[in-house]
């Protein structure tokens, strides 16, 4: 038997598998637990010793450490006939693999070339192969970590493995050994071994003889559960470790297998990958890292989280689909997981830069020495030479249509999450057409992401273009696009079935996306309950699985519901705990719609500078990104704070843009909400006529039944419009009757506190004071306090006593003008006396005790001199 290895040494092992890379001595190859490993290689290789070897191939797979190498030298010492080991040459030129091994086999040099010319022409390796073997008995030709040879040598061997019939050179026998993340060639239907983590007992007799057999118990087992079977991990801790830990003489660390340990065992593998592709995998490791790794907890995250902080840390994303085709992710729908948990504690330990680290980050063996550094030396002017000078480079095009749509989708995602939205429609819809035939459910996944960026921007026509990318698949997805083409179209009648569907069919569900597109489905319907009950048990499945990525889409929408069911309180807390979310996962965009739905909730609380700050922030985000739902959500509650503080001509300007049709206007699914309150701002503000168009539209659309308090604030737009009295109160009563099936108890309150103002002031108070309180008392159970205030000066104003009493701190909103009246008349003083004391007119007089009264929330000086007092006892 004779064994060799590459040019010009007898070594087996280049690569960075520390569990058998090295020296082939003259003894047997030690292998601890791969007995059946080792005897599965043995019978494909030579079934039965009458059996000689005919060319078949085998593939053998194993990570960093788990002795790949080892297992190709044992197998070479063990074939019963000549075996040749040869491993990556360190100089990559084109054919240096090939001109290795048939150097190997070549009895002179003079042979080893002419074989070597053989191999680049017609006949490729079987005729060198035909040159070299015949007449000589089996022969078993082991290439160690095969991807990393140059590309003509694996593009000649990966032919001659795949040619049909009886092969030249036959008496021929290959054993193909890689790593994860270096994908090996498909050869037919040649078998693959995978090496898998030592059982309990392999590890123990590895680690025995590591140690020498003078571990410590305690130690051991602790070394045994950390090490997890790893043969390169455990033999790297025993060299770490000093003798007196290892004997129990001293104390053990808190981790025998840290991350050092980790990081030299898979320096190797992180050194062989691109530079973007090692920060991005960096990255992923630290989005997946769980609270507690000692626990056992998966190395699992969102696509999306991974994404926004690959964003957010400026990280190229396009290397994900290369790290899952390389085995090192996971991808399975939107999570992404480590199947090694240790080389995710490798790549987030490893420095920013990707390079690997300790001791020069050089790889190491089973027994504990460096192996030969997997980094090739500098290129020199003959190793840059490429002989493919025309199209694109080999990776390039190498690349499947699935990939290049995969890689379309992290695009889309990049931009949905924090950039401009119609460059994530554009990428996703590109993503679509590319996997329309070979991916269909991806495809299909692709269509309604596209449809949900055009709908962010608001643009129709894009987002019916998106829904006709992909065949439509069965099922509740075919519903859903067909009820949304509908509706997108204005045809409510042939939306409200299939929609319908699609609610009842996910109300069943528990899976969280089916749960979002149910709600999604309520809510174009208009069933704002259904939509907000569905979101609910979305976020809960979706905190539940730990899928940090979808909660601030599902909270979005939630806030969304609530807001249309009026319930105000809830939609603030949902949007609070969104934006929160948004900004955890780096969701730009997200964060700009929880603000602009915090700025209308603030709008109705009376909390202008909220609403100031709210609105400013989603504009900020939503004008350049192109967020037309956030942007009109975040001009809605500027024109509703401008409305509740008087302004109603401003806010009628604010408005009037927002409630146009077409390209310039508001978004096409809040444009008609808006209507009510650019009504009621334009009637106050003298600009009826447009006020009483809107209102004809907005009658159009109330009529399709897509909003249930519509029908109730289309009768109290047209009693604001009504020209005489009578039909005034006749439009109210109208809209009072409506209201009890509307399901809005705000939108109620505002009915009844406008026809509880129009009756106080056609002098009619004693009518007037039960609307008013009503109306009141909604308000202030949905914290709109901006509302309720209003409501009690009006009650006051009637002559009823109810109402909050004032507040002592109230003082000190007044103005200082303000206070010195107060505090005179408080004291007793006339307005003469006040006049006379501060140099003033007594009309100046009156009227600022006006404005005291009124902010006051008061009707008379007995009450003013209580609460001067009040204050200034507290004060």
């Amino acid at each position: 038997m004779t064994v060799t290895g590459s040019i010009g040494q007898r070594v087996t092992g280049t690569d960075d598998d520390p569990g058998g890379a090295g020296a082939v001595a003259a003894g047997p190859a030690v292998l601890y637990g791969r007995e059946a490993e080792l005897a599965a290689v043995s019978q494909l290789l030579w079934p039965a010793p009458e059996v000689p070897a005919d060319g078949r191939v085998v593939y053998v797979a194993g990570g960093p450490g788990e002795g790949r190498s080892a297992l190709l030298a044992r197998a070479a010492r063990d074939f019963p006939g000549e075996a040749h080991v040869v491993g990556a040459p360190g100089r990559q030129v084109p054919w240096s693999g090939a001109r290795a091994l048939l150097a190997a086999l070549a009895p002179s040099g003079a042979a080893g070339n002419r074989a070597a010319r053989l191999a680049r022409g017609p006949e490729g390796i079987a005729a060198a192969l035909a040159s070299l073997v015949p007449g000589r008995g089996p022969v078993l030709l082991c290439l160690d970590d095969f991807p990393l040879w140059d590309a003509h040598s694996r593009a000649a061997f990966t032919a001659h493995w795949r040619s049909p019939g009886p092969r030249q050179g036959a008496r021929a026998a290959w054993l193909v050994a890689s790593a994860p993340g270096r994908p090996l060639p498909v050869a037919g239907a040649a078998p693959l071994v995978r090496l898998p983590r030592l059982t309990r007992a392999g590890a123990r007799a590895l680690l025995d003889g590591a140690s020498g057999g003078g571990t410590c118990p305690a130690v051991a087992e602790r070394l045994l559960d950390e090490a997890a079977g790893h043969p390169g991990v455990l033999a790297e801790a025993v060299r770490r470790l000093p003798p007196e830990v290892l004997d129990g003489t001293v104390p053990a660390p808190g981790r025998l297998v840290d991350d050092g340990v980790l990081a030299r065992v898979y320096a190797g593998l992180l050194g062989a990958l691109p530079a973007d592709g090692r920060r991005l995998l960096r990255v992923v490791a630290s989005a997946c890292a769980p609270a507690d790794p000692a626990a056992g907890a998966p190395y699992r995250t969102e696509v999306g989280t991974a994404l926004a902080r690959a964003r957010a840390q400026r990280v190229p994303v396009e290397a994900l689909d290369g790290l899952v085709a390389a085995g090192l992710l996971d991808r399975r729908g939107d999570t992404l997981a480590f199947a090694d948990p240790f080389l995710a504690r490798a790549a987030g330990a490893a420095p920013a830069a990707g390079r690997p680290s300790g001791d020069g980050g050089r790889p190491v063996r089973a027994d504990g020495a460096a192996a030969p550094s997997a980094s090739p030396a500098p290129p020199t002017a003959h190793e840059r030479h490429r002989t493919d000078r025309l199209g694109p480079p080999p990776v390039v095009r190498a690349r499947s249509g699935v990939a290049r749509g995969r890689a379309l989708l992290t695009r889309g995602f990049a931009a949905l999450a924090g950039g401009p939205v119609m460059d994530a429609h554009e990428a996703f819809t590109q993503a679509a057409k590319v996997l329309r035939d070979r991916e269909p459910a991806e495809a299909a996944d692709a269509r309604f992401l596209a449809m949900e960026a055009a709908w962010a921007a608001g643009d129709v026509d894009a987002c019916l273009a998106a829904l006709d990318l992909a065949p439509a698949a069965g099922g509740t997805e075919r519903a859903f696009a067909e009820g949304l083409r509908a509706a997108l179209t204005v045809r409510p009648d042939q939306a409200r079935t299939p929609l319908s569907r699609v609610v009842a069919v996910g109300a069943a569900r528990d899976e969280p996306r089916l749960l979002l597109r149910a709600g999604s489905a309520a809510l174009v319907l208009g069933d704002v309950a259904a939509a907000a009950r569905l979101h609910g048990r979305a976020l809960a499945r979706a905190r539940a699985e730990q899928r940090a990525s979808l909660l601030p889409r599902i909270l979005e929408h939630l806030a969304y519901a609530e807001l249309r069911a009026g319930r105000y309180a809830r939609a603030g807390h949902a949007a609070g705990e969104g934006l929160r979310a948004a900004r955890a996962t780096g969701q730009l965009n997200s964060a700009a719609h929880q603000h602009a739905v915090l700025a209308l909730v603030a709008s109705v609380t009376g909390d202008g500078p909220s609403v100031a700050e709210h609105a400013e922030r989603a504009l900020a985000i939503g004008r350049p990104h192109g967020l037309t739902q956030a942007v009109t959500l975040a001009e809605w509650a500027l024109a509703r704070a401008e409305l509740g503080g008087g302004l109603a001509a401003q806010a009628a300007a604010r408005l009037a843009p927002l409630v146009r049709p077409g390209p310039h206007g508001g978004h096409f699914a809040l444009r008609m909400l808006a209507v009510p309150c650019f009504v009621e701002a334009a009637v106050a503000s003298g600009r009826a006529a447009e006020a009483r168009a809107a209102t004809e539209e907005y009658a159009l659309w109330a009529g399709c039944g897509l909003d249930r308090p519509a029908p109730a604030q289309l009768a109290r737009c047209r009693a604001l419009l009504a020209p005489r009295g009578e039909e005034t109160g006749r439009w109210f009563g109208e809209a009072l009757r409506r209201h009890e099936d509307g399901g809005n108890d705000f939108e109620r309150a505002r009915t009844l506190f406008a026809y509880g103002t129009w009756l106080r002031r056609r002098r009619r108070p004693g009518e007037a004071r039960g609307p008013l309180r009503d109306a009141l008392v909604t308000f202030e159970r949905a914290s709109a306090e901006g509302w309720a205030r209003q409501a009690r000066a009006e009650l006051r104003a009637t002559g009823a006593a109810g109402g909050r009493p004032a507040e002592p701190s109230a003082v000190a909103g007044l103005t200082p003008q303000q206070q010195r009246i107060a505090r005179l008349v408080a004291g007793g003083a006339t307005n003469q006396e006040v006049a006379t004391r501060l140099s003033l007119s007594p009309r100046t007089v009156d009227h600022h005790l006006r404005g005291v009264y009124a902010r006051l929330q008061i009707r008379s000086r007995v009450e003013l001199s209580a609460l001067m007092a009040e204050a200034e006892a507290r004060a």
